[in-house]
């Protein structure tokens, strides 16, 4: 499957306050959740705000609603993701990093439950009462154990409330707090054992689900338990195969990106073909056509390039023109150039390994330079302002 990066938004929408640097879905999207609402006469699973042909819709776009689609993905396989979570199972996203598995899980918790802020980021420091639930001290001390003395965290209000929790990089939080999910999947029940009485169980409403989200470069951080993997179906995100494709995708977002930052104007498309092409390059993708130019001009006889340990993904790529835009616009008042693009995309590609930098260095002398264009031409003699 391919997607978006997660920076792909709609945000024109009359709904999204101006001050919100990234609004949640529900608040983006509002006007075509309520046009899917108004005119979904299909069965939908209980708890669930849409039926799954309304937000297949949501996802991937209706021309007849106009609603644009807000991923790339395969119609197949979110089918396969709505069925999974219509059937009560969890969901497991894994696939690279910036492949917009965060936005993913966005989308379909907003189709389902009309919500998508009920989320846990995973991580070494995250503990079983930030999922599940705190207490207010003050009056834990004052009067003991007692629901107005709890404090809910994002688990805890998705199965009172019916609704999908989105756990992010489920495989960087520590064992003990992963598999404090079981219950919750398989029984649909909380224990609460401070409380006594009916608050003592919480059983989750329907429309309670968990959809999880897992970077394949963490693998062996904190790996699943077996019973835990059992309690999910897993989809895998890929980056975007197609050239053309992810070369719209980049142009339309980092051109969002740049009218956010009050930037008149857009990164040219020949800088555009550049970054994409250099990105494609050096992650080892298909190239345009059938030559492995990746849209540049080369041919097949340019050869394979070493991949980089850095994350070479769609979502780094439109970050990339974001910066190149903004390097132009706010030092220069003038749109990006090849020189601009080689500026910013160093801080990317060159992070702490010495052997990226010098993969990069190899890419300009070995796939750069033999790229036919003025533009390719520009960006090769620009190379001299890499780290």
């Amino acid at each position: 499957m391919a997607t978006t990066s997660n920076t792909s938004r709609d945000t024109t929408s009359a709904s999204a306050p101006a001050a919100l640097q990234r609004p949640p879905a529900e608040i983006l999207y509002a006007d075509q959740l309520t046009r899917l609402r108004a005119q979904d006469k299909d069965p939908r699973p209980p708890g669930w705000a849409l039926g799954l042909k309304a937000a297949r819709s949501f996802i991937l776009g209706d021309a007849a609603l106009d609603i644009a689609p807000k991923i790339v993905a395969p119609v197949a396989s979110i089918e396969r993701m709505l069925v999974t979570l219509a059937t009560g199972r969890g969901l497991m996203l894994v696939g690279e990093p910036g492949t917009a598995k965060s936005m993913l899980s966005e989308l379909l918790a907003t189709a389902i439950s009309g919500i998508s802020t009920l989320t846990i980021q995973g991580g070494a420091s995250i503990t079983e009462d930030q999922i599940k639930y705190g207490w207010n001290y003050a009056l834990l001390i004052n009067e003991g154990p007692s629901p107005r003395a709890m404090v809910p965290a994002p688990l805890y209000l998705g199965m009172q409330q019916g609704q999908v929790v989105r756990f992010e990089e489920i495989t960087r939080a520590p064992l003990e707090v992963q598999d404090c999910l079981l219950g919750m999947l398989s029984d649909r029940v909380m224990a609460v054992p401070e409380l006594s009485g009916e608050h003592g169980m919480l059983y989750a409403r329907e429309g309670f689900n968990i959809i999880a989200t897992a970077n394949t470069r963490d693998r062996g951080v904190n790996e699943m338990s077996a019973a835990l993997k059992r309690r999910f179906d897993f989809e895998t995100v890929f980056p975007i195969l197609d050239f053309d494709r992810e070369l719209a995708l980049v142009q339309e977002s980092s051109a969002r990106l740049l009218a956010q930052s009050g930037i008149p104007k857009t990164v040219p498309a020949p800088v555009l073909e550049l970054l994409v092409s250099t990105f494609r390059d050096l992650r080892g993708a298909p190239a345009k056509g059938d030559g492995g130019n990746g849209g540049g001009g080369g041919s097949s006889s340019d050869g394979a390039m070493d991949r980089l340990t850095a994350v070479m993904s769609t979502a780094e790529a439109v970050n990339v023109a974001h910066a190149v835009g903004v390097r132009a616009w706010f030092l220069e008042q003038r749109e990006g150039s090849p020189a601009d693009l080689v500026d910013c995309i160093a801080g990317t590609v060159v992070k702490d390994n010495a052997d990226d930098r010098a993969k990069l260095r190899r890419y300009f002398e070995q796939k750069a330079a033999k790229r036919s264009g003025s533009h390719w031409r520009a960006y090769y003699e620009a190379r001299h302002r890499l780290p």
